[in-house]
């Protein structure tokens, strides 16, 4: 691993993780619906519908996590309350469309237990209310997928997959606007530091007044030259290049962006991005 690896933790961007599973588990989801819509597959001696119908409440449970992951992030950077509101909604959509989701999965998962009728949540419940663990198991059993309703069943609980991939959109769409909302606000703390920074650098006179600093749509921050400030353009890009280096700010080319002459690039009028 290289210095940079080693320096690098994904606790760092909980927000931006969360985003990445979200899309990689909606992404499963879509996929394993349209297996489960498609030509039945038994070369493997079982229904594909019905092999896709496990894989696709797990990949549908994992989205749910990630909107937590994204929900913690949230709160630790104290995000606006607003952009947290929107995302429990969309969440709550979810769970109404897939009510039973968190039991399905257990189940599927820790099918040793709920067989015997000795799984967690429901079936313990059940069990100590006097309920004999056999017919408990009965009761949570029976998993499959019915393509004449479109509906996965396991015991007493019940989802269309149609409408579980519409609100798998929704939730995901919803974690990467948050992510969006942290994206944004970082961005702006960067510019105002940039700012602050080449502020107190005395770039001098007009030429110095003629540095942009601009937060622009795609959320980076990007530095460059007004053409007014000649004839000191050469003298005022090194200072700006000096003054963020001190400040542990790096410009950026985003057309090369291993290159390093900045203060040339900002002299020639390349907009250069924030990092």
């Amino acid at each position: 691993m290289s210095s940079l690896d080693s320096t690098w933790s994904p606790a760092d961007n909980p927000h931006a993780i969360a985003v990445s599973e979200a899309q990689w588990w909606f992404r499963s989801a879509m996929l394993t619906g349209l297996r489960i819509h498609g030509e039945d597959d038994c070369r493997v001696g079982f229904s594909s519908r019905q092999i896709d119908a496990r894989q696709l409440v797990v990949a549908l449970w994992q989205l749910r996590l990630a909107e937590k992951l994204q929900q913690h992030a949230l709160r630790e950077l104290g995000v606006d309350l607003t952009v947290i509101a929107a995302l429990s909604r969309a969440r709550t959509s979810f769970d109404k469309v897939m009510p039973g989701l968190r039991h399905m999965r257990d189940g599927m998962l820790h099918f040793d237990e709920w067989t015997r009728g000795t799984g967690a949540g429901p079936q313990r419940k059940a069990v100590v209310a006097g309920t004999a663990p056999r017919e408990v198991a009965a009761e949570y059993s029976r998993f499959g997928y019915d393509p004449a309703t479109d509906e996965v069943t396991f015991g007493p609980y019940t989802f269309e997959v149609t409408a579980a991939l519409d609100a798998a959109r929704g939730l995901a769409d919803a974690i990467y606007t948050a992510a969006c909302a942290v994206d944004l606000r970082n961005a702006a703390a960067l510019r105002t530091r940039t700012a602050e920074v080449l502020r107190s650098a005395e770039l001098g006179g007009a030429a110095g007044r003629a540095t942009r600093v601009v937060l622009a749509a795609d959320t980076r921050v990007w530095v460059s030259l007004e053409n007014s400030a000649e004839p000191d353009r050469g003298l005022v890009a090194e200072r700006v290049v000096e003054a963020l280096t001190a400040a542990n700010l790096r410009l950026v080319s985003s057309r090369e962006p291993q290159s390093e002459d900045w203060a040339e690039r900002l002299e020639n009028g390349e907009a250069l991005f924030v990092e």
